[in-house]
């Protein structure tokens, strides 16, 4: 049994932070992982889920609470945004932690390795 997939960029299995290209026939170099949707042409094995194991409650409450100080993102692994947010969140008047806010709430979110939080604990 063949599995035939088109060319393109994959992730790879065993490590969710890198992606490899297929070429049609075999994989040939790998790169970090940009996002992507495509399925993997894996043949007996399982795909890893494009869903983050950190938790959505968690980051909800996290940012409902102390998303000012931006304890949402570096939950998130999102440092350099969680420091951007401490540091001038308070700016936007807290625009910028509601909006947060409701990007988490709404399943939009993403983790620092860019797997979306989408998992209700």
């Amino acid at each position: 049994m063949s599995m035939s997939a088109s060319p393109g960029w994959y992730p790879d299995p065993s490590n969710p932070g890198m992606e490899h290209w297929w070429d049609g026939n075999q994989y040939t170099h790998s790169q970090p992982r940009q996002h992507s949707t495509m399925p993997a042409p894996y043949v007996g094995m399982a795909r890893p889920a494009d869903v983050s194991p950190k938790s959505r409650t968690v980051a909800s409450i996290l940012g409902f609470f102390l998303g000012g100080l931006g304890v949402d993102r570096f939950y998130l692994g999102n440092i350099g945004m969680g420091v951007a947010k401490l540091l001038l969140g308070w700016a936007t008047a807290g625009l910028w932690p509601l909006i947060d806010w409701i990007i988490i709430i709404s399943g939009q979110a993403h983790d620092g390795d860019g797997y979306a939080v989408t998992r209700w604990e």
